[in-house]
């Protein structure tokens, strides 16, 4: 050891971001910070910051930057599912010096409003269907704008080796709790798809569309194969609450009695409290049975999504 200079390798930053998820009025939301310094000052990003070398674990960084953004203790953050999603390491992606940063993956039922901590002027849950996602792996867009065009400020505010010129209009935001009816057996439509009055889909810093486009991949392929799926929800929950969540994750209406019936058919999926819901269905009838987190680590059969379910 005595010979190790670590000056004779290139300097390089470790940093984290979370993709965290929640449900908002029935919609899926992820949270975003407003960055108030260089680069893409003014732009919005996922939550994250650098580690603390020597300081702490990879882990550790997560749930302290998550906990900054959201306002969450201790004891909150344990409802919280966290996992690491993957790395990125593009040579450009950060156009202050060569970072490598480590994804999360996050989320829980009925998160806080969300505060900016650290250099962030401002924090926001987001809906997912107003980001804008076609980035390329490389941060760029896929089509060429025309010079002075709108895509074209969009495309240079979703470049890696820059900055927005300004600062990005803030996105319209929806208000807090999940919203799911319970005992509701009505199918759930999810969000329409953004009209001619819709806004501009909102762009992201640095390679952050490709990281939360692969959270949600990550996110809808697991509520397939485990009963993570009842991670957005309390500890108490109809079932009609549950395909809220599928219906959200994935973005596709289901038929309440189908679902209903796999849900039940899959061992350790979901348990009966006992209990029924405080009020009936937007129908009427009978109140909801409440069902809790069963053990089963994963879910045999799967609950595949529509067009891949071979029944």
């Amino acid at each position: 050891m005595a010979a190790y200079d670590p000056r004779d390798f290139p300097a390089i930053a470790v940093t984290v971001d979370i993709v965290a998820l929640t449900l908002r009025g029935g919609a899926l939301h992820v949270l975003l910070v407003e960055r108030g310094g260089r680069p893409f000052r003014g732009a919005w990003a996922l939550p994250g910051g650098f580690v603390r070398a020597g300081r702490e674990s990879l882990d550790a960084a997560a749930a302290r930057e998550l906990a900054e953004e959201t306002g969450l203790d201790a004891a909150h953050l344990e409802r919280v599912h966290l996992e690491q999603l993957g790395s990125y390491g593009e040579p450009a992606r950060d156009p202050r010096m060569p970072v490598v940063t480590v994804a999360y993956l996050a989320f829980a039922p009925d998160l806080p409003e969300a505060r900016g901590g650290g250099d962030a002027t401002a924090a926001a849950w987001i809906p997912v269907s107003r980001l804008d996602l076609g980035a390329r792996r490389d941060g760029r867009t896929d089509r060429a704008a025309a010079p002075g065009s709108a895509a074209e400020d969009r495309d240079r505010t979703a470049r890696t080796a820059g900055e927005p010129d300004a600062a990005r209009p803030r996105p319209s935001e929806q208000g807090p709790g999940h919203g799911i009816d319970g005992g509701d057996s009505v199918p759930r439509t999810p969000a329409a798809a953004p009209g001619p009055e819709a806004p501009a889909p909102l762009p992201l810093a640095f390679d952050h569309a490709r990281i939360v486009a692969d959270g949600l991949d990550r996110a809808r392929a697991k509520i397939e194969y485990t009963p993570l799926a009842t991670a957005f929800l309390g500890e108490e929950f109809t079932i009609a609450e549950l395909r809220g969540v599928y219906e959200s994750v994935w973005g596709s209406p289901l038929h309440a009695g189908n679902f209903h019936r796999k849900v039940l058919s899959v061992p350790g999926f979901v348990e009966p409290t006992g209990s029924t819901a405080a009020r009936g269905g937007a129908r009427g009838g009978p109140r909801a049975r409440l069902y809790r987190a069963g053990g089963a680590a994963l879910l045999h059969p799967a609950l595949l999504r529509p067009g891949r379910d071979a029944s």
